[in-house]
């Protein structure tokens, strides 16, 4: 028989359940033992969920209340000493390593570990030092205690964790590290650890575990052949049954030597890449090996096409036979909203379109069933759902599409190169080193309040609007008391940086409750494109003018940039990236001319995500950037070369196409340095960079304030390696996520950090 799996579900519990908790800890409301029972109560629940659909496979040890790369390492006993030293409880370590820590009473104070992106996620992975003396030893068996947690309940699972090698490709290579050492110089240290775990889950009585090793859909894995024979070849006589899972992407050449391991089955990603069964099937066909395929989407919130995955899947069943075969998700369902049976705002042809993580887990189990012979009333009624959206994507806005055809060259270009345009903006009056901030300001719980009131007509729109004047001003005020030189407005109208915009859009819909993690217990509710965008009337000139008119400094206009709203959201499927981030530009490209006519003078349009976008195979790069760069492009040059455009970029790789970071041509770029302890400033050294930039002086997702000499250590770093009449302070990111006290502290030391750069390179 066919059996149906899932590789993984959302962490973050009913009504955000686990947000709530790890904050309350935090704040010290609550105690460790209270959290660990509400995790253990949201555990509970999404076992329920899975085995209520129907699943036959149910994932444990995929939970975590911070970030699961954060937990390997610290199961694995990865503990930088700066940690250690602090001489925290064990939870309060594990905080520290993902967030930072800072206590001034007792002497703590450390910083928090380097973030990066997961694959071409939004999801942010912690990654821990790792050097040549990094030792490993078994800390926590996590996968143990989650599966007896679950059988104890009636529930068998199968539990999941990272592999080898795709750990230690995710890590941090330390910054003291000798020039020549990668982290996977360590396998052979981290096999015997990986050895002990899983002869305790065999013993256990565990029959299977899911092993992820989503690093084999990248081009470099494809020389780890020998790698992973010695991996696979030690751990398969200790270990339960193991499937390999490769979500994210194809597998490519990998095949090659995957199907000669002595594992019991591999997973492909079908959804992202279903071109590949037909190589797998091949590859597999003359040996024991299963297949498990990823036919419904981990990554999306559209519902799947049932007919069509089914038609797929038979491929593979007709060749090796239903007990070899295994359907499941693409990916874990980390990256949806819990469930749909909570939205009460959708319509009802809203909802037919859309599948969450609790349905998802229904969509794989019908399919199962029906490759089985057993086709459910929600196979047939996904028929008829599928016809419909199928016919509404068929509509569309003439307007937007014939606008966009007309995108031409010259709407892709500033009116002059950046040393025309840079004497141009002298007008802004700045100093040497000026100072700004990324955007946002602190959310407080006021902000909150008014805006939820609002949104249930407790405040009329007078009411709020007056409201948030008066957080306007407050931001303004402060940042003349500070002394900053580049003020911004401070956001506090926006919701989130991408769902503030969307819902100004034509062409999004949005959910109530649909929380997905970023990092930590950071959650958005990202939009959803179901039609062609455009803009029906300004969105930001309002309040950016009020603040404006509040003070002689300069005020930057914020925006969101078109390739981090799409990515940000979930896309359409019908139609493609390209189509749709060039819809996206075209609408602010009128926000930004707006923004400039109303006497905005620097507009920054941010694009943290034109990383994470970037297609996973360097093959598929190419046409990507063309049309990623050509977006910003086209969203930020409608303005004289007076104006000042912008960006801003954090929490990614950028080393491998800062060329395409240069081809921008912003007027000013800031960027995420700090965290990843300036080590972007390498990019420099080989590349260059001709116009403004701030490399970001502090990490602003830690509650921790850094010191005026911290400051100043980071500037002097800066220093040598960029031209100094170049360098904008700032820092790492927005600010919405800190308190008002933490923010004034940091801000102090930065402007006061600046003003000593002014007189020591002068």
């Amino acid at each position: 028989m066919v059996k149906s799996a899932v590789l993984g579900f959302p962490r973050i519990g009913t009504g955000r359940a686990i947000k709530k908790a790890v904050e309350s800890y935090w704040a010290g409301n609550s105690s460790a033992e209270q959290l660990a029972e509400a995790a253990k109560a949201v555990r509970k629940e999404r076992w329920e969920t899975i085995k209520n659909a129907g699943v036959d496979i149910i994932p444990s040890g995929d939970f975590t209340l911070y970030d699961h790369l954060l937990d390997h390492s610290y199961n694995f006993g990865v503990i930088p000493q700066r940690y250690v030293e602090q001489k925290l409880s064990g939870l309060d370590t594990y905080f520290a390593m993902g967030r930072g820590k800072q206590d001034r009473e007792k002497g703590i104070d450390v910083v928090a570990s380097e973030m990066g992106k997961f694959f071409d996620s939004n999801y942010h992975i912690v990654k821990v030092d790792h050097e040549p003396s990094t030792e490993f030893k078994l800390n926590f068996n996590q996968q143990l205690v989650e599966y007896e947690e679950a059988k104890a309940l009636g529930i068998i699972t199968r539990p999941v964790l990272f592999g080898p090698i795709t750990y230690l490709s995710l890590v941090r290579k330390s910054r003291d590290a000798p020039a020549d050492f990668e982290p996977l110089q360590l396998l052979d240290k981290l096999i015997p650890v990986y050895k002990e775990l899983l002869s305790q889950l065999k013993d256990a009585g565990v029959e299977a575990v899911q092993i992820d090793e989503p690093i084999l859909v990248l081009d470099k894995a494809e020389a780890y052949g020998a790698e992973y024979k010695k991996v696979y070849e030690a751990l398969a006589p200790v270990a339960p049954k193991i499937t390999i899972t490769t979500a994210y992407g194809r597998v490519g050449k990998s095949l090659d030597y995957l199907k000669d391991l002595p594992i019991s089955s591999l997973h492909l990603d079908l959804d992202r890449e279903p071109k590949q069964l037909d190589a797998a099937i091949e590859a597999v066909k003359d040996t024991k090996l299963g297949l498990e395929l990823g036919l419904i989407s981990g990554r999306n919130i559209w519902k799947a096409d049932l007919k069509a995955a089914k038609a797929l899947a038979q491929k593979a069943v007709d060749v090796i036979g239903t007990d070899r075969v295994v359907v499941s998700t693409s990916s874990s369902l980390l990256h949806c909203p819990i469930s749909l049976k909570v939205e009460k705002k959708l319509t009802a042809q809203q909802l037919s379109w859309l599948s969450f993580a609790e349905e998802k887990c229904e969509e794989v189990a019908a399919l199962a069933g029906a490759l089985n012979g057993k086709e459910s009333a929600l196979f047939e009624q996904n028929t008829n759902d599928i016809s419909a959206r199928r016919e509404f994507e068929r509509s569309s806005d003439p307007a937007v599409r014939e606008r966009v055809a007309g995108i031409t060259e010259q709407m892709l270009s500033r009116q002059s190169p950046f040393p025309t345009r840079r004497e141009a903006q002298k007008k802004l009056k700045l100093p040497k080193f000026p100072t700004t901030t990324i955007g946002s300001f602190p959310q407080t719980k006021e902000i909150r309040q008014a805006r939820a009131k609002f949104g249930k007509n407790e405040l009329t729109q007078q009411e709020y609007e007056a409201a948030m004047e008066a957080e306007i001003k407050y931001a303004v005020d402060f940042q003349e008391r500070i002394g900053l030189d580049l003020f911004v407005h401070g956001e506090p109208e926006r919701n989130d940086m991408v769902q503030y915009f969307g819902e100004q859009l034509n062409g999004f819909i949005f959910t109530q409750l649909g929380w997905v993690q970023s990092y930590g217990s950071r959650y958005v509710r990202p939009p959803i494109v179901v039609s062609d965008v455009s803009r029906t009337a300004p969105m930001t000139v309002r309040w950016s003018a009020y603040a404006q008119s509040l003070t002689d400094k300069p005020m930057k206009g914020m925006l969101t940039g078109p390739v981090t709203i799409l990515n940000w959201s979930f896309p359409r499927a019908d139609i493609s990236k390209e189509v749709q981030s060039k819809q996206l530009a075209l609408a602010l490209r009128d926000e930004v001319v707006d923004l400039a006519n109303a006497g905005i003078q620097a507009i920054q349009v941010d694009e943290p995500a034109i990383r994470e976008g970037l297609p996973l195979r360097k093959a598929d790069w190419d046409n990507y950037l063309k049309w990623a760069v050509d977006s910003f492009r086209l969203s930020t040059s409608g303005v004289g070369d007076d104006t000042q455009v912008h960006s801003h970029f954090c929490y990614s790789d950028f080393g491998d196409i800062f060329p395409h970071i240069q081809r921008l041509d912003a007027d000013v770029i800031s960027i995420e340095a700090s965290k990843a302890d300036l080590k972007l400033l390498d990019v420099f050294k080989t590349y260059g960079y001709s116009n403004e930039i701030g490399p970001g002086v502090y990490d602003i997702h830690s509650p921790r304030v850094p010191s005026e000499q911290e400051i100043k250590d980071r500037i002097a770093a800066m220093a040598k390696v960029l031209p100094v009449d170049l360098l904008v302070i700032n820092p790492d990111c927005g600010l919405k996520t800190r308190g008002w006290k933490e923010t004034e502290e940091s801000l102090s030391n930065l402007v006061a950090a600046a003003r000593w750069a002014r007189e020591t390179f002068a």
